[in-house]
């Protein structure tokens, strides 16, 4: 049987902020690039960490969707990898000179982020706020090269970022595993989980947006 070799076209299709269609495209490789993308270099906070996990859970379930069949064998290695190694080399971008490239940043999104992320780092301490940073889109961009500028211990940080990195994308991976396998045909309800996932995730930055805001509003009047 002749076998045609893959259309370019497929490949320029993939939509960059859609989980399902990086998977389609990529497998479990692309969640590893992905996640490095997003916790290790400042140019990734648009990516979907969160959704891309969840999606790829839920494609382990062997016939749950009519997407790419994942193995989780597959997955989970993939995920740890490219979220801690991600997170290491964005510390030690920090380290070097994360000072100024969040300076030169002109996104509000990544501004804001990196003043949560000190507030975090602020309120909890090292360990609990890398940990909990993980779970916050932008933050979890932010917090690792600004850990850097900051000079948190290398093995603190190794230690945290490792701890995080394997309870956000283990519990976030066997969560869509665990839904699709106790849902019947759940392929017909993955838009609406997969946006509900994005607005879950995406709520603590809007919160914290809405209050930042709220408080220059009362500090103008005073």
């Amino acid at each position: 049987m002749l076998q045609f070799p893959p259309d370019p076209a497929v490949h320029l299709a993939v939509n960059p902020l859609d989980a399902s269609s990086l998977l389609s495209a990529f497998g479990a490789l692309g969640i590893a690039v992905v996640l490095f993308a997003e916790t290790g270099l400042l140019v990734g906070f648009f990516l979907p960490g969160d959704s891309l996990l969840f999606t790829a859970g839920l494609l382990c379930v062997p016939g749950a969707t009519k997407g790419p069949q994942l193995e989780l064998y597959q997955v989970l290695p993939a995920a740890l990898a490219g979220a801690m190694l991600g997170a290491q080399v964005g510390y030690l971008i920090g380290r070097r000179g994360g000072t100024a490239l969040l300076r030169r940043s002109k996104r509000r999104s990544l501004q804001e982020g990196a003043r949560r992320a000190e507030e975090l780092l602020a309120k909890y301490g090292h360990g609990k706020a890398i940990v909990l940073a993980r779970f916050i889109p932008v933050v979890r961009t932010v917090l690792n090269p600004l850990c850097g500028v900051l000079d948190v211990p290398v093995r603190s940080f190794t230690l945290w970022q490792v701890i995080g990195g394997a309870v956000w994308t283990v519990g976030v991976v066997l969560a869509g595993y665990a839904l699709g396998s106790s849902v019947p045909s759940i392929d017909r309800y993955l838009l609406p989980i997969i946006g509900l996932v994005v607005v879950v995730s995406v709520l603590p930055i809007v919160l914290e947006l809405f209050r930042a805001r709220k408080a220059r509003r009362h500090g103008g009047d005073v």
